[in-house]
Formats: C-alpha cells, sequence, structure tokens
C-alpha cells in the first residue's frame, strides 16, 4: 500500500482521474496537511523536473544565489567556464549551509565554519589544518571524493530545472511535447531571440495559500468574465480553446485574439517566423509542477512558483522580448512599462481568488469539488497529474 494512503483515503484519490462529469478534485488534505507535504515534495519535487530559478538572475561567471526548495537548501551558480550549475548547499565535512546570501565567487566558494572551500565546479580544493595545525592535507582524506553534490540541471529558455532524485527521463525528451507544440508558429530559432528585460522584467507576489491553486486557477479560462473583467474585454472567454498537453505533463489555455491595448505609437518587435496568420494567438500553458508560461508573437514570460510550505507561496513573473532593444532601450520603455504593469495587474487580480480557495479547504463539508464537464478540462487534467504521481 502507498504511503499517501495513510494520509488520504484511497477512495478519495481514486474519484479524481475518473472522466471529469464523475470525478472530484484533489481533497482538503492536500492543501492543508503538513504531512501530506511533506510525502507531496519528494513526489512532486524532488522526483520531477521543478524549476527554481532562472539563467538572467546568475549572468556572470561566478554568480551564485542561494535557493531553499521546501526546506532543501540548494546553490545556483555559473561556473568559470559560464556553465550554470546546482549543488546542495551543505558543506561536506559538518553540514553547515556554506551559501547564504547572493554574491560574486572571485576564486573559491568558502564554507564559513572551518573554511574548507570549493571551486565553481563543486571540486573540494582547500581543507585548512585538516591534519593539524598548518598541515592542510591529510593521508586518510581523500579531498576528491567530498565536493559539493551537485544536481542535475537544464536550462531552457532560461528557466533553470532540477530533478534532486536524479529519475526522471531526460530532459529533452520531458520537454518535447510541448516544445514540438509550439515549433509550428514560434520556433526554435526565434526562441533564441529572447532576451530578458532589466527594468520591467520581474515582480513577485506572495501567496497566502497552496501552490497547486495558482496551477489550477491558470490552466482555465472559465473565470475571466468575472475576476478579469479588463482583459475580457478584448480577450473574451468564448475566444479561448483548452490545452492539454500528453503525456500528462502540463496543460493550459490560448486565446485567437491577442491584441494588447498599449498606448503610444511604437510597437514591440514580432519574433520573425511567427505566422502572420497566427499572429493573434497567444497560449498560456502551466508545466507542471510549478511554471506558467506564456507566449506571444512580442514576448514571452515564465510565471514560476517557490512553495514555502502548505499555506503560503511566492510567486515570480520573468518577462522577455524579442532582442536587446526591445527588452531594455529607451525607445521601448513605455511599452515595458505598460505590459509589466498589466500583468501585474492580471496577476494580482488571481491572487484574491487562489487565497480565498485556501481559507475554503478549511471546511469540512467540501469533498473536493465537481468540475464542469466543457469548461475545466485543463485543471481536471492537473488534479489527475497530482494523484498519479502520488502513489
Amino acid at each position: 500500500m502507498s504511503e499517501i494512503y495513510e494520509i488520504i483515503d484511497k477512495k478519495k484519490l481514486d474519484v479524481v482521474s475518473n472522466p471529469i462529469e464523475k470525478s472530484h478534485g484533489l481533497p482538503n488534505e492536500c492543501y492543508t496537511s503538513e504531512k501530506y507535504t511533506k510525502l507531496e515534495r519528494k513526489k512532486l519535487f524532488e522526483d520531477k523536473w521543478v524549476v527554481i530559478g532562472i539563467g538572467s538572475s546568475i549572468p556572470n561567471k561566478g554568480d551564485a544565489i542561494p535557493f531553499d526548495l521546501l526546506g532543501i537548501p540548494l546553490i545556483l551558480l555559473r561556473d568559470k567556464e559560464n556553465k550554470i550549475r546546482v549543488f546542495h548547499n551543505v558543506c561536506s565535512h559538518r553540514g553547515y549551509k556554506i551559501l547564504q546570501k547572493k554574491c560574486k565567487i572571485k576564486n573559491v566558494l568558502r564554507c564559513p565554519y572551518h573554511s574548507w572551500a570549493y571551486d565553481t565546479k563543486g571540486k573540494l580544493i582547500a581543507t585548512p589544518h585538516i591534519g593539524g595545525m598548518n598541515k592542510h592535507e591529510c593521508e586518510k582524506f581523500d579531498k576528491s571524493k567530498s565536493g559539493l553534490k551537485e544536481i542535475r540541471s537544464y536550462v531552457w529558455l532560461d528557466m533553470i530545472f532540477v530533478n534532486i532524485s536524479n529519475n526522471e527521463i531526460d530532459f529533452t525528451d520531458y520537454i518535447k511535447p510541448l516544445s514540438d507544440r509550439w515549433e509550428k508558429f514560434w520556433p526554435i530559432k526565434d526562441r533564441d531571440l529572447m532576451v530578458y528585460s532589466k527594468d520591467y522584467g520581474y515582480f513577485n507576489l506572495n501567496a497566502n495559500c497552496n501552490w497547486k491553486f495558482a496551477i489550477e486557477n491558470y490552466c482555465e479560462s472559465y473565470h475571466l468574465p468575472w475576476v478579469h473583467p479588463g482583459l475580457n474585454s478584448y480577450s473574451k472567454i468564448e475566444d479561448h480553446y483548452h490545452i492539454q498537453g500528453l503525456p500528462n505533463r502540463f496543460a493550459g489555455q490560448g486565446t485567437k485574439v491577442y491584441n494588447p491595448r498599449l498606448k503610444g505609437k511604437e510597437k514591440f518587435p514580432c519574433f520573425p517566423n511567427w505566422p502572420k496568420d497566427k499572429e493573434h494567438i497567444a497560449e498560456y500553458v502551466a508545466l507542471f509542477p510549478n511554471v506558467m508560461l506564456g507566449i506571444h508573437k512580442d514576448h514571452f514570460y515564465a510565471y514560476w512558483l517557490e512553495p514555502v510550505d502548505h499555506k503560503y507561496t511566492k510567486e515570480h513573473m520573468e518577462i522577455y522580448y524579442v532582442g536587446e532593444k526591445a527588452a531594455n532601450s529607451k525607445k521601448y520603455l513605455s511599452l515595458r512599462k505598460q505590459n509589466f504593469k498589466l500583468w501585474k495587474s492580471i496577476q494580482t487580480e488571481d491572487l484574491n481568488i487562489i487565497e480565498g480557495m485556501q481559507d475554503g479547504r478549511n471546511s469540512p463539508s467540501y469533498n473536493g469539488g465537481n468540475f464542469s464537464p466543457v469548461m475545466d478540462n485543463p485543471t481536471h487534467h492537473f488534479h489527475k497529474w497530482v494523484a498519479k504521481n502520488l502513489e
């Protein structure tokens, strides 16, 4: 019997995978139980490819930042050969958390406790007095076996993905279904033109709720008329369509009428190979478990989630444009400000809703909820992914 069934009645999870008209959503324990969250960390975050940051946050050789994934301390760094690496943020000597804040590694990453030092590839290169005073080597100790523990990682569209348990399929195979889907209007050669905006390319929101609410809300457009009346005025609910990835790794929705109402004569440059007959297509896809992507003819964003505990989540928005000028020049500054304000406003509107759902999950009368057989298919897709991967 799976460990999850010691926390949640098996029947409550089995019903999630029923046909949508006979299904219920994930039970309350998936949003309110600390014991469940510990198991979820292993099954959905350590065992899967998850986003923990972006390459643009460590742009130069030697840049390093700490990050905690549901209590697991990590280091993201760019080594001296410009490769992004991820390590467990713990000294191999006495287990001290080495990196406490963002820094620039000039030569070595040094542990403050006993001054053991590592290079940017994680190799242990200095062990002061390990053999006694002024004896920095010891015949009985093999430094080559005590470097920082590197984590399997991959950078895609600037996002840094990790698979902590090292048990998931190769990332290129993992992402292929979504990448292939987008190839027809956003080819790989265009994706290489993305540039991160340094002035209006980032904002964060703090959500007093479980991370899953953000994903399931993002998957559907059903709520647009009531939660986003401004957005719905030019991207109406009836102009959206469902996206349900197979194999089940992503879900979301797209619009056929993307046409942002930004003021001014200037227009953002577009991806050069985006088809003219699809210029009003935009897609909003949640790649499970923790990143929400938005692709448009003139910009891309990654909205990734940092779960802190079962009822608190940090949300990070990263925005990219086509080329350096669009992303950072004065010419497009007004447009960037407007686009930034637009997306922050929309995500803030969603924040109020997902926090309300967290409160609702405290009701013992709630059974996980019903789904609209027509409007909630992508959200049901996500719930099925969670239930399946908890086993």
